[in-house]
């Protein structure tokens, strides 16, 4: 059984799926390790660590050839995959929903080659599949680095402070989405000393956001959606709720001085949150964080991987967020696919047996086709 690790293709990517400590764990089941040389450069990991974990380092070729599974932060160009077995497994975050090249497209081109793609943001969101989620543990480190960015660009300070020239009023940060990113957003945000408040459409995080000392701000007169949503995420609201939802956020929203958003429906463009008047009705000088502008924005206006100016306000429109903390980010990447691999381990077989549950819900391609019932229905 061997393990082939890539070095990321995609610009700007820097993470990595697998670290010397997750090769030692691997070894230690069985499998064959094999780095692609260069493979941790971003995530300052040294090719020479990797060797010595047990990797055998090399080309691209090397590293793929006999390769009976392909690991990749991001989903490897089919065109690359040159030596690697029929029917290898390809486990990534493969963003299946994502537009041309790189999503369905891809999938598809994974399938006519015989690959098996196994998609990890697929991951159901069940106790035991916890320890697996790449988006919880890659959306905490976003949702850390969003409050960061925030500061960082806001032209005050964060915290109140009393000095012998007068007093600095704290900031006033607004999270919309208290999901893993939004609820990170919210403790980092609080630790750096703003004030902070949050929505949602799901009212079971109205006692999440109070235990971390933030300020619920919720619709009353309309009912939004009773615990999680489909996955653990939220869902479309009704039109009655939207409306609700719009005019107490543009109420709330003229007295932040910054607002991170965090809103993702998965297969679906990201709900658009913040309008252009919206904007237009805060103060000069203030932050906004976008967290979905990869997947269309909650933001009007704002671009992906790009900081725009309207109406005074800054608005970032992040991209690759978790991959700005390559090094801890792929150590918490790399984790999620040993766990997910070591618990179907098979010591007699030397190698992983997926159960149906689990499987069937992150299995995207098999036999030359694609076979998940998200992307056929």
């Amino acid at each position: 059984m061997k393990i082939a690790v890539l070095r990321e293709a995609a610009a700007g990517e820097s993470r990595v799926s697998a670290t010397p400590e997750t090769v030692k764990k691997f070894i230690a089941l069985g499998a064959e390790l094999g780095v692609e040389r260069g493979a941790g450069e971003g995530a300052s990991i040294a090719d020479g660590d990797y060797e010595a974990a047990g990797a055998k380092v090399g080309d691209r070729t090397a590293t793929l050839e006999n390769a009976d599974i392909i690991f990749g932060v991001q989903g490897p160009d089919p065109e690359a995959l040159a030596g690697a077995k029929p029917g290898a497994w390809i486990v990534a975050g493969l963003n299946p929903f994502g537009a041309g090249s790189d999503g369905r497209a891809r999938v598809d081109a994974y399938a006519a080659k015989g690959f098996e793609a196994l998609a990890m943001e697929f991951m159901p969101r069940i106790t035991r599949a916890q320890s697996m989620d790449i988006l919880s543990s890659q959306s905490n480190l976003a949702g850390y680095k969003a409050a960061l960015l925030a500061a960082a660009e806001y032209g005050r300070a964060f915290p109140m402070m009393m000095t012998a020239a007068g007093t600095v009023s704290a900031a006033r940060a607004f999270i919309m989405g208290v999901g893993v990113a939004g609820l990170q957003a919210i403790a980092t945000a609080r630790r750096l000393g703003a004030q902070v408040s949050a929505t949602d459409v799901r009212s079971a995080t109205k006692e999440q956001i109070q235990s971390l000392g933030a300020k619920p701000i919720f619709v009353e007169s309309v009912a939004g959606i009773e615990g999680e949503g489909a996955g653990g995420y939220a869902t479309e609201m009704s039109e009655e709720y939207q409306k609700a939802q719009a005019e107490l956020v543009s109420s709330h929203i003229a007295k932040q001085d910054i607002v991170i958003t965090t809103a993702l429906i998965p297969g679906r463009p990201a709900p658009r949150l913040i309008s252009d008047a919206q904007i237009a009705s805060m103060r000069a000088g203030s932050v906004i964080v976008d967290l979905a502008a990869e997947s269309g924005g909650n933001v009007e206006g704002a671009v992906s991987g790009e900081t725009v100016v309207k109406h005074g306000v800054k608005i970032i429109g992040a991209k690759n967020m978790a991959g700005t903390l390559a090094a801890d980010a792929s150590a918490l990447f790399s984790r999620n696919l040993y766990n997910f691999l070591s618990a179907f381990w098979d010591k007699d077989a030397n190698k992983p047996i997926l159960d149906e549950e689990i499987g069937t819900a992150v299995r995207l391609t098999q036999g030359g086709k694609v076979v998940n019932q998200r992307l056929l229905g």
